[in-house]
């Protein structure tokens, strides 16, 4: 199967990138949106996924792997949650901010700017590889 590309949320100040890298791997638990579940069990391994910091920074920080594919979350008490696994890929040389993202051409249509609420979206492969040319990372 050919690869997938996704973007997840997360507030720097509950789990940064910084915070990831040094654990080397993280379950991606707590999701409790429908639609971000069902994103969450379309990854495959081997998917990159672009890792945003949102409300503080407000930017794109770094690209990690699936690693893992869905699984019932075991953060949830009731209902049918799922989560992954991710791994840290490569930190991005340039921080992408979300103001960027909005003025620039081959971005500013992505899921990020549409859905502000979704906390795991899907992205298009080339949205995908002009965010990393404009993080200045090959991913």
């Amino acid at each position: 199967m050919p690869r997938k590309y996704w973007l997840v949320k997360q507030e720097p100040d509950a789990y940064s990138w910084e915070a990831f890298v040094t654990d080397g791997r993280t379950a991606w638990t707590g999701v409790r949106n429908f639609q971000a579940r069902n994103n969450l069990r379309a990854m495959r391994a081997g998917d990159r996924v672009l890792y945003y910091h949102s409300n503080i920074g407000k930017e794109i920080v770094g690209c990690a792997t699936v690693e893992r594919e869905a699984y019932p979350d075991p953060t949830a008490s009731e209902g049918d949650w799922s989560c992954v696994d991710l791994v840290p890929h490569k930190v991005l040389k340039r921080r992408v901010t979300l103001d960027e993202l909005k003025t620039d051409p081959g971005t500013r249509e992505i899921p990020l700017i549409r859905h502000t609420r979704l906390s795991v979206m899907p992205l298009e492969e080339a949205a995908f590889r002009r965010i990393a040319d404009m993080g200045q990372t090959a991913v």
